[in-house]
């Protein structure tokens, strides 16, 4: 009689499978971006009118690598966010795994307007405040390759991350988690969550900064609350009712009555 496959194991093995194809899709397209590097630096230059210099020798390499990571990153979701659904995928109902692709394409799509908003957007007001107040003060910029591109890389993978939340917020809202009257309820608790997050990620905590952060968190956050009130539930599922083993089974675990 064969050995029983212990199931934690055989989840373990899958997760270890799946992040390393993950893995090694990132490092083929790091490798790729990377001899595209020059030109990705120059695009994100443009805000800047002056040149890059670098301080230290290995300054310009780990700039260019950071830069040739992030464009790995995005050309890989397909990849990762395929990774992910196939492994979620024998969890899920045959109705719910209609849904799966959809949503995760949505997911990547999101993904990628916050960095295209970031990009032609938020960084050219954050880097023209900041080099204007310098230049005011008969100061010459010169900024660093690597702390201007780390500075970039930061801000573009925050509002990448931030532009999910109205997806979050309608899937909670779906499933039953919470509610848009909730989630409205709680709206000044909210405004206070995005002032805190921008104060935490931007690479500066000024007050200019933290709101070109905070004020699209609560933009995306009233979005959430639209999707949450087109898609979601009335109520959120009450998980304490006591189960009544004479009536059918219905969503959420609950008999029907």
């Amino acid at each position: 009689m064969p050995p029983m496959t212990n199931p934690l194991a055989a989840h373990i093995q899958t997760i270890k499978r799946r992040l390393l194809i993950i893995a090694a899709t990132v490092l083929v397209f790091l490798m790729v971006a990377f001899a595209f590097s020059a030109e990705m630096v120059a695009w994100l230059n443009r805000p800047f009118p002056n040149p890059l210099v670098f301080y230290g020798p290995t300054e310009a390499l780990f700039a260019s690598i950071k830069v040739s990571f992030l464009a790995a990153v995005l050309a890989s979701l397909p990849v990762v966010f395929y990774q992910l659904w196939k492994f979620v995928q024998p969890a899920l109902l045959p109705k719910e795994q209609r849904w799966g692709i959809p949503i995760l394409a949505l997911a990547g799509v999101l993904f990628a307007l916050g960095l295209l908003f970031c990009n032609l957007v938020i960084l050219p007001l954050v880097i023209d405040f900041f080099v204007s107040f310098g230049m005011d003060r008969d100061i010459t910029p010169e900024l660093s390759v690597g702390t201007y591109i780390d500075f970039n890389v930061k801000f573009l993978l925050t509002f990448g991350c931030a532009f999910e939340l109205p997806l979050v917020l309608t899937i909670l809202a779906r499933v039953g988690v919470v509610t848009a009257g909730q989630l409205a309820h709680y709206r000044k608790h909210a405004i206070l969550s995005a002032l805190i997050i921008s104060a935490v990620v931007t690479p500066d905590a000024t007050l200019f900064t933290m709101m070109l952060m905070a004020v699209p968190l609560m933009v995306l956050y009233e979005i959430g609350i639209l999707g949450a009130r087109l898609f979601g539930r009335n109520q959120p599922p009450d998980m304490n009712l006591p189960l009544d083993p004479d009536l059918p089974m219905g969503t959420a675990g609950h008999r029907v009555r």
